[in-house]
């Protein structure tokens, strides 16, 4: 398993967890995903450590947090979210791809999965350029699934409200968040990261080797139902 972190203290923090549950072989790379050499440095190390990689996940991101009218938005501000969103993730498929889609497994030769979000299937006008970049994700995903079948699947995750990070891992912080603007939970909890891992599994195993393009959301239903709040 390769690993990569802009994060140092993160990156060790989250190789030693999986080295210690799972007894995998880990490869740490420290790297900024939206910088190409960066990127294209980080593909020789993978390759010249493992033979192959069949799965790619694109989790980069951030930029939710800045609540401004589009045309407030500074132009630094713009190519940042859209460099850290979605960029990055056309640079990682561009220099892994190429490489993933010859390899000999049968009957699909490789996987990528990009985190997406419902801003991108509902534009948000508190976090436009998040929205933005998050549609971009999920076209993205479209136009590399018709580019490299029928050889691999290419399919992004879109989730909604999760206790994660980004809320300092705070079931109340997340609550208060939804509060503030106005967001409708039909199945009675708050979203957790396990509701997101267990779909990035699900695509990453044979089970769905006759999905690609898809984007599928995560969101309790929260931009499909929206029915009154329960939380």
């Amino acid at each position: 398993m390769v690993l990569n972190d802009i994060n140092e203290e993160g990156l060790e923090e989250t190789t030693k967890m999986v080295k210690s549950k799972f007894g995998s072989e880990v490869l740490p790379i420290k790297a900024d995903v939206s910088i190409g050499d960066e990127v294209n440095q980080m593909r020789k190390k993978a390759f010249s450590t493992f033979d192959n990689i069949f799965v790619l996940v694109n989790n980069a991101g951030g930029g939710v947090s800045s609540f401004k009218n589009i045309l407030a938005r500074t132009e630094e501000d713009w190519h940042k979210i859209l460099d850290i969103n979605l960029k990055s993730q056309w640079l990682m498929a561009k220099a892994f791809c190429r490489k993933m889609k010859p390899q000999k497994f049968e009957p699909i030769s490789g996987k990528v999965i990009n985190m997406a979000s419902i801003a991108g299937v509902r534009p948000e006008a508190q976090t436009p350029v998040y929205s933005i970049a998050k549609a971009g994700i999920i076209a993205l995903t479209k136009i590399l699934a018709a580019q490299l079948a029928p050889k691999m699947t290419v399919n992004s995750i879109a989730p909604g409200y999760h206790i994660t990070g980004l809320y300092n891992n705070s079931e109340q912080a997340l609550k208060d968040a939804m509060e503030v603007q106005g967001i409708k939970t039909p199945l009675n909890r708050l979203g957790t990261v396990e509701d997101v891992s267990k779909v990035a599994v699900f695509l990453a195993s044979p089970l769905s080797d006759f999905i690609t393009a898809q984007n599928i959301v995560v969101d309790g239903g929260v931009i499909t139902v929206g029915v009154a709040a329960h939380l």
